[in-house]
């Protein structure tokens, strides 16, 4: 419950601040989540290298693999 007060109170104060400093917080956070995203990519793509060096992935067709997903 904190955090969701928290939350509300950092969009309180937000909407306190002028238009443009909104404006320009928006960029920064829009930046921010890019690079967390990024981030988070990135250590995806090490984890599989590393499974896949290991031997721990497997071929399948593209068929299988259809299967899987929709299943």
């Amino acid at each position: 419950m904190q955090n969701s007060r928290s939350f509300a109170n950092i969009l309180d104060e937000v909407d306190r601040l002028p238009i443009e400093d909104q404006d320009v917080l928006k960029d920064i956070l829009s930046r921010r989540i890019v690079e967390r995203r990024r981030d988070q990519i990135a250590g995806e793509i090490k984890e599989a290298r590393a499974e896949y060096e290991a031997g721990r992935c497997q071929s399948v067709s593209v068929d299988d693999l259809m299967k899987e997903i929709k299943s």
